[in-house]
């Protein structure tokens, strides 16, 4: 079983590694926003949604088999690092080839380039993979810290010189690839793991047994996320689809931060613990109750602040995304309902009852979005949050049974978070009324919102942050025992 040091440590590495690349890739996005046009953002979008549709192909599942499987060793990590490596390379030259088709679908011709470049990062995926796994099994995360955030930054660098020189949707597509290429060779540089000259088709087998329901039902998951985009980029123009991109990418950049260092730090301890369901019970709620915690005041603190901050940092061009920030926030705030549930699932085994979900929801998703496509983009965006809201209870269903835990018990575990989150958005909102110039609003409501929320937690004695203080003081515990022990 994970010792627990092991696993704070694992999530507090994963954690400062996705605030610190999310920090900085926000901040540049900022920047870039401000230098490019609306639809040089539309263009790369369009392009995005193939990329991101592939790279479901390039993990095939198989990561988290690896993950999940008690007994991995050298022949199984070498195996499917060649069978990934093989099956990216393949997807490359076919994206390759059929480029000039992509861009006639879209009736955009001017996309062939675009996509022929972008997709490389297919490869750099097949040669990453892998070695991602390995991190991820070990909980040795803070790999992750210096890999991402090298790769962040030289790409930030290498994304604000192409804008600036004029290079449009090129900066967009330069940054993408250089960050996944820094960040791929620097975790070679510091992960011990190499592949062996060892292969087992009976090995892949066994893997691919698990990981085919997960392939299907991240396939099934990615295309639905971006069949919104696709009928937005089929329907409506470049500027909508960038509108509705750069209202979902903001409040996602942020609340990845948390719910990435969470995913990936309870796959793999839940793993190790799938034969003691109470044990994954325990975790199950922990996750969902303190990511609830940290999540929903970052969201609702961007939702109210979205105008004052759009309109001062964005400028006026992008303020027609403030609406579309505003509804994929409160989204994102229930998101960690999704990951802590699905991850309970992978965790115990049971890959074919989270295919079934991923088919359930999908089916109601689609059924959803026909009839809002209808009335225009802002109408999809309510019809997915709309989507997001029943997903949650399609999730949590299961686990009434596997766990013992169902929705409404969750709900109940995340009500003081809740509560305590719509009093301070109501105190932060409020702020408007005086009327003050955009970078006074702000410089009140962020320091209202942290000052509210935490003095709130501490007043009535919300367990979640004595739990975040009882973590720190661990933290900086085992941090001076090391010191002595060197």
């Amino acid at each position: 079983m994970a010792d627990s040091r092991k696993v704070a440590n694992g999530f507090i590495w994963r954690l400062l590694e996705r605030v610190g690349a999310q920090g900085v890739t926000l901040v540049v996005s900022f920047i870039l926003a401000r230098i490019l046009k609306v639809e040089d953002y539309g263009t790369v979008a369009i392009v995005s949604i193939i990329t991101a549709i592939l790279s479901v192909f390039v993990t095939c599942g198989l990561n988290d088999a690896l993950v999940q499987k008690k007994d991995a060793d050298e022949v199984d990590f070498s195996t499917v690092f060649f069978f990934n490596l093989a099956v990216c390379i393949i997807l490359y030259a076919l994206v390759y080839l059929g480029a000039p088709l992509i861009a006639s679908l879209y009736k955009r011709p001017y996309l062939v380039p675009y996509i022929r470049v972008l997709s490389l990062i297919l490869v750099v995926g097949g040669i990453k993979n892998v070695q991602s796994a390995y991190v991820a099994r070990n909980l040795l995360f803070k790999r992750f810290f210096f890999a991402t955030l090298t790769g962040t930054v030289i790409a930030a660098g290498v994304g604000i010189w192409m804008a600036l020189k004029g290079y449009g949707a090129w900066a967009l597509i330069a940054q993408n690839l250089v960050n996944n290429t820094i960040d791929t060779a620097i975790l070679w540089a510091t992960v011990r793991w190499r592949p062996k000259k060892t292969f087992s088709w009976e090995r892949l087998k066994g893997l691919f047994s698990y990981a085919w329901k997960l392939l299907v039902s991240a396939l099934i998951d990615t295309v639905y996320n971006r069949l919104y985009q696709m009928v937005i980029a089929m329907k409506y123009d470049d500027e909508s689809l960038a509108y509705y991109n750069k209202g979902d990418s903001i409040p996602y950049m942020l609340v990845t931060s948390i719910n990435s260092a969470t995913d990936s730090v309870l796959l793999p301890v839940m793993s190790e613990s799938q034969d003691d369901p109470e044990r994954v019970k325990a975790m199950t709620r922990r996750a969902i109750s303190f990511s609830s915690f940290v999540i929903m005041p970052m969201m609702m603190g961007l939702a109210v602040c979205s105008e004052a901050f759009i309109h001062w940092i964005l400028l006026d061009k992008w303020m027609p995304a403030v609406p579309f920030i505003r509804i994929f926030c409160f989204g994102y705030a229930f998101w960690c309902v999704h990951t802590a549930n699905l991850n309970a699932i992978k965790a115990l085994g049971r890959s074919d009852l989270f295919l079934r979900l991923e088919i359930i929801k999908k089916f109601m998703g689609i059924t959803i979005l026909l009839i809002s496509m209808q009335y225009g983009v802002m109408a999809m965006a309510l019809s997915s949050l709309v989507s997001s809201v029943l997903s949650q209870i399609i999730n949590s269903w299961p686990n009434r049974k596997l766990l013992g835990y169902s929705y409404l018990d969750q709900l109940k575990d995340m009500l003081p978070n809740i509560l305590l989150t719509l009093a301070m958005g109501t105190a932060v909102y409020c702020v408007y009324f005086l009327k003050l110039p955009d970078p006074i609003t702000l410089l009140i409501q962020i320091p209202l919102g942290i000052g509210f929320y935490v003095g709130g937690a501490k007043l009535f004695h919300v367990e979640n942050f004595e739990f975040a203080l009882a973590l720190l003081k661990k933290r900086r515990a085992a941090r001076q025992e090391a010191e002595r022990e060197e």
